[in-house]
């Protein structure tokens, strides 16, 4: 069975919505056709040029990356710097491009569910959760045909909250209208003022669902002009976000737990605060630069903090409340290249993955 770069990219967009990226992010398809079947596909955290030959010397013809190459616009192609040759060498080698990074931080069983089970944490939950990805969608509907109009919703994607799905809520009441001479109604006649026995159908809509429940919505129902409303929401999305809590089984001295971080994590070093904790229970976590979180780490009252990339300003933030584990940025999120593997051989089982050995960390330590 052919397997196309867009095969492999809407799946793993069906678990990481492009939507769910941040703003200043540029996760998606940054070099290459989407409908070209891939031969095999390198999965690295950074696409640099040494990866770039890697693919090539290994036959791969897609690279799948954490980080994307591109985050700003590119106004030339002159090879002047490392993005442009290595934009360049993939266009010159027909090779696709993919990036999937802060959608891939913001999925519930994403890059900080790989680190918390790799410390062997239990009771995962989101740290803080996304705003603006929340919305209402009222619906009204004649009573006969809201179960059926409620089921289009459902498959669309609607209605899901945590663990439960196709959740709902209705009211009845009399909807009224006057049909126009040029109107073609369900229900009533032309130019006379109608009664209806009316549900109002509400659903709980995820961002990255809003555009196809719309669309089923509008498919699925038997009037001609719909009313509905869709209300953006203040909830956060406790279900997606920027980084995880979670708990060790037993509670752990905190220099052996730091000692553990730092085996389990091949840290070069561990730039940590003051040891305010003599025990750690309750663990928070981001990969990658997690400094904006710590807020919320300190006001869910965990014991440790650990990320990457912390100034030395922002260490002070920490008042005494927590300690803070900056154990690199890379090293927090190395592991994000065999998550992407596991997510891809459950789905396509026979399809050529190999894992870069290129250790593309920057920062080296004497």
């Amino acid at each position: 069975m052919m397997i196309t770069v867009k095969d492999i990219t809407n799946y793993l967009e069906s678990l990481a919505p492009l939507t769910s990226q941040e703003s200043y992010d540029n996760s998606g398809l940054i070099v290459g056709d989407k409908n070209t079947p891939v031969t095999q596909a390198l999965i690295c955290l950074d696409s640099t040029e040494a990866i770039v030959d890697e693919a090539i010397a290994t036959g791969c013809n897609l690279i799948i990356a954490h980080h994307p190459i591109v985050f700003k616009g590119l106004k030339s192609l002159t090879g002047k710097n490392y993005v442009e040759r290595v934009v360049i060498k993939c266009i010159q080698n027909k090779i696709a491009l993919y990036a999937i990074h802060t959608n891939l931080d913001n999925y519930r069983f994403g890059v900080n569910a790989e680190i918390g089970k790799r410390l062997g944490l239990t009771n995962l939950q989101i740290l803080s959760g996304k705003e603006n990805a929340l919305f209402k969608l009222a619906v009204y509907v004649p009573n006969d045909n809201r179960e059926e109009l409620a089921k289009a919703l459902f498959n669309a994607g609607a209605g899901n909250i945590g663990n439960y799905k196709e959740c709902s809520f209705y009211t009845e009441g009399t909807g009224t209208f006057t049909p126009e001479s040029n109107a073609t109604p369900f229900i009533g006649k032309n130019e006379e003022a109608t009664s209806v026995h009316e549900s109002k159908l509400e659903v709980l809509v995820n961002l990255h669902n809003l555009s196809a429940v719309t669309n089923a919505m509008k498919e699925a129902h038997p009037y001609e002009e719909v009313a509905y409303d869709i209300i953006p929401l203040k909830n956060k999305n406790i279900y997606e976000g920027g980084g995880m809590i979670g708990e060790l089984e037993k509670e752990m001295n905190s220099l052996d737990f730091l000692k553990l971080v730092k085996e389990k994590f091949n840290c070069g070093i561990i730039r940590h605060t003051n040891i305010v904790k003599s025990t750690i229970k309750r663990v928070a976590f981001c990969g990658g630069s997690g400094a904006f979180l710590l807020k919320d780490a300190i006001s869910q009252k965990v014991d440790i903090y650990i990320t990457g990339d912390f100034k030395y300003h922002e260490f002070f933030d920490a008042e005494d409340k927590i300690i803070i584990a900056d154990i690199g940025h890379f090293e927090s999120e190395q592991f994000t290249i065999n998550l992407l593997s596991d997510i891809l051989i459950k789905k396509f089982p026979n399809f050529a993955l190999r894992l870069t050995n290129i250790n593309t960390n920057p920062i080296k330590y004497l």
